[in-house]
């Protein structure tokens, strides 16, 4: 299993509705390729002690990374993209293997 894990932090606080909307989008990816994988997208509850810059995380597991790749290569994640990457001040992604 892959767990696919990216945090987003806004370039102002005003637009984070619009980037949940826009990576919501991406929930809607397994259902429209058929594929078995889940995503999730919650906000960060910011309440660690020494940081809270990540306003979003996107968390995706996926079989492997084939079907990692389909998820990225997916209209819907273009859209999504198109959407976030100009409201975004950070993004940091991690792919991990898990057991």
């Amino acid at each position: 299993m892959i767990r696919h894990i990216v945090m987003f932090s806004a370039k102002n606080l005003d637009d984070l509705d619009t980037i949940e909307c826009g990576l919501r989008n991406l929930i809607r990816i397994p259902q429209e390729t058929g594929l078995n994988f889940t995503i999730e997208i919650s906000r960060n509850t910011k309440s660690d002690q020494l940081g809270n810059e990540i306003d979003i995380v996107v968390y995706g597991e996926f079989p492997d990374l084939e079907t990692l790749e389909t998820y990225k290569s997916h209209p819907l994640y273009e859209k999504s993209t198109s959407i976030v990457r100009p409201l975004r001040k950070l993004r940091y992604a991690a792919d991990i293997k898990a057991a």
